[in-house]
């Protein structure tokens, strides 16, 4: 099992740990409680597991919003913070919106729901009976596809990737609804196992039959469930007659995602009429501007929907569409077609686009100078060439409209992550772990206390978190070995290392001579880190932050910090780099390398998130950034606490600019450790003090 209950060590309560995604979240109780085993067919959502506990109150130390619903489903109330709800005697499902998706229901009671400041309260009238059900995000392929390098055999693999979607109507826009697309492996023939499902929605692509086109197309395929048939020219079809041009003047790769962000994110508006019938912002921007009937929408078959959508000029709704989580520009060779499935789960934009080669990778004109100064300390480990990355060549994939850039191809990227095939299997082979987060910080060199006693600071602050959080000096060879092979989730190094291996006390330990790897995710804040990261992945690692080249010690310092703050407030690894390049000049020399969309810890709102403060005419204008996670995937949704603001958004990216007075501000920065972007510098929301940060 992945998910278990366990009563609380020091209160009253109990916690729901989702032991692969190590993800756990506590709920409280007013008295001690005994959990007793529960049937899971009793609630109206698939659960994996669920107790029976007997209370007369609950807790939920964070502020969520909470839907509850009669036994028909129909919604009986929505509950916000700064509101409460007071219901009759009655049979409820409770369905309040915490990091690991959690239900509760009572039968024949009534409560009273309320959700104040820093907390989420219910209480029934009398002590009851509370069945408790969850269901881990964890998410792994169904099956195993094989197909020959054949770009036809390709397509009819790619066909299949629909079948894991848990439905076909616009509610496969939430995240929980679209399961892992099967895996696929390069062999002599075309294997498609019987038990695939591949199901029928009416809309077909027709491609080329080359990788690229194939490759380009996967998502959209694959969350429109459709089929791949060979054709001269890319078009989308439908069994009504409706067709859809794919070679278009902007170019078809380009045409491709746009009508995946436009059909994704009209599903996100129409399902507004379904299951879960908010108050959305994005639909309330755009309804008066498309020729739309939502409600009728909602009952159509998929390929009227995608007919009625495709229709609505994508002008009219660009500006409001989420920002998309990531671009992955991949090298369209059939060995790359094995990563594709875990690219699709991520419902990525692909890229195919040529890319300039590099010799290596280059460094600002503008740092240059601050090597040759006299103070200067970097974190190379000699002056001697060392060992060249296993790698040739570098590649510098374009820049695209998404909040994070990856890379599928042999070249080593600059400013995009390295994703490899064997990243992926150890996420889905991730051991379960009901047990504290491990964290094993390395520091190498005596001269870099300083990045040692900030994050020293900063890992295990999380009060309502686990950690184990050890700091090792100066190892030996076998030292580092011993913590290398040992169980962790993160392992911050703080050192030198050269391509050929970490610099340790006694010589270099070279990681491809470490047969399993036990660490989860890795930061190597040291000189041409890339190919001992890389070797860490490919033996066990999920995935990590390395460098290509020479770094400052006082930028690695910064860099270093805020990445560990950024990945205790439960950013991705990729998303959390992407935040902390700009604390120093040399931030582009940073790269992750595997699976950058897992995470350290567990955000406390559900989803990472940044602010943008700025003044304006004696008032505060504020920005929220929001940021996906596996957890919390495109689709979404986000509330943010703030007084008056009752709609619902669309996670990912920008969602609103809110303005708002002194006094609102200051509390909405302590209501959570979040960073703050003020004039393009870092800080944190805890600390910053608008008056003076404003100032600079």
């Amino acid at each position: 099992m992945t998910l278990t209950f366990e009563p609380l060590d020091d209160r009253p309560g109990l916690a729901v740990i989702d032991q692969i995604e190590r993800q756990r979240y506590r709920i409280h109780t007013p008295t001690p409680i005994a959990l007793r085993e529960a049937a899971t067919d009793v609630f109206q959502y698939p659960v994996g597991d669920a107790v029976r506990i007997r209370t007369r109150a609950i807790e939920l130390p964070t502020v969520v919003m909470v839907y509850v619903r009669d036994d028909a489903g129909a919604i009986a109330a929505e509950v916000a913070q700064f509101e409460s709800e007071t219901l009759p005697a009655d049979d409820y499902v409770l369905d309040p919106l915490t990091q690991i998706k959690t239900y509760m229901r009572v039968e024949d009671t009534a409560m009273e729901v309320t959700v104040d400041s820093d907390r989420t309260r219910i209480e029934f009238d009398a002590p009851t009976d509370v069945l408790i059900g969850a269901r881990s995000q964890h998410d792994r392929p169904a099956a195993t596809v094989t197909t020959t390098e054949n770009p036809r055999d390709v397509m009819a693999a790619v066909e299949t990737f629909g079948s894991a979607l848990k439905a076909y109507d616009p509610e496969r826009s939430y995240p929980t609804l679209r399961g892992h697309p099967p895996a696929l492996e390069i062999g002599d023939s075309l294997d498609i196992p019987a038990d695939i499902d591949r199901p029928d929605t009416g809309v077909t692509l027709e491609l080329p039959p080359d990788l690229a086109s194939v490759f380009v197309a996967a998502p959209l395929s694959y969350y429109l469930g459709a089929s791949l048939v060979p054709a001269s020219t890319p078009r989308l079809t439908t069994d009504t007659g409706f067709t859809y041009s794919l070679d278009t003047a902007r170019g078809f790769e380009s045409e491709v995602g746009r009508t995946l962000k436009r059909l994704f994110f009209l599903d996100c508006v129409t399902r507004t009429e379904g299951f879960h019938q908010i108050d959305l912002h994005e639909r309330a921007a755009i309804e008066p501007y498309v020729d739309l009937d939502f409600e009728s929408l909602y009952r159509q078959p998929l390929a009227e929907q995608v007919a009625a959508y495709l229709q609505v000029p994508y002008d009219v709704i660009e500006d409001h569409i989420p920002e998309w989580r990531l671009t992955t520009h991949i090298d369209p060779v059939p060995a790359n077609a094995e990563q594709l499935p875990y690219v699709v789960d991520d419902l990525a934009i692909v890229r195919t686009h040529q890319q300039q080669r590099l010799n290596q990778a280059s460094v600002p004109a503008e740092a240059e100078a601050e090597f040759t100064r006299d103070d200067v300390i970097t974190r190379a480990a000699s002056s001697d060439a060392a060992t060249a990355p296993s790698e040739t060549d570098y590649v510098e994939p374009q820049a695209e409209d998404s909040l994070e850039q990856a890379w599928i191809g042999d070249s080593i990227p600059i400013g995009a992550s390295k994703l490899t095939k064997a990243a992926f299997e150890h996420r889905l082979d991730r051991d379960t772990n009901a047990e504290d987060i491990t964290i094993r910080v390395v520091q190498n060199d005596a001269r870099m206390d300083e990045e040692r006693e900030l994050v020293d600071e900063v890992y295990g602050t999380r009060d309502d978190l686990p950690f184990d959080v050890t700091v090792h000096d100066d190892l030996t060879t076998a030292e580092l070995r011993t913590v290398l092979t040992t169980d962790a989730e993160f392992f911050h190094y703080i050192g030198h290392t050269e391509h050929d291996g970490f610099v340790c006390s006694d010589g270099k330990l070279d990681v491809t001579t470490v047969e399993s790897v036990g660490i989860d995710t890795f930061l190597l804040n040291a000189c041409n880190s890339y190919n001992q990261g890389l070797a860490l992945v490919e033996n066990g690692a999920i995935g990590g932050i390395v460098t290509l080249n020479e770094v400052l010690n006082d930028g690695a310092v910064r860099i270093g910090e805020s990445v560990a703050r950024l990945l205790n407030c439960g950013f991705p690894l990729r998303a959390a780099l992407t935040i902390a390049r700009g604390e120093s000049i040399l931030g582009g020399q940073y790269i992750v390398v595997g699976d950058g969309g897992v995470t350290v810890t567990q955000a406390e709102s559900g989803a990472p998130n940044m602010l943008e403060i700025s003044r304006r005419e004696g008032k505060y204008n504020v920005d929220i950034i929001t940021y996906s996670t596996d957890n919390k995937g495109l689709g979404s949704i986000f509330i943010p606490f703030l007084d008056d603001v009752e709609e619902h958004f669309l996670a990912s990216g920008r969602i609103n600019t809110f303005q708002m007075d002194e006094s609102d501000v200051d509390a909405f920065l302590n209501m959570q450790y979040v960073p703050v972007k003020i004039s393009d510098e870092l800080y944190w929301s805890k600390s910053v003090d608008l008056k003076t940060d404003l100032e600079l």
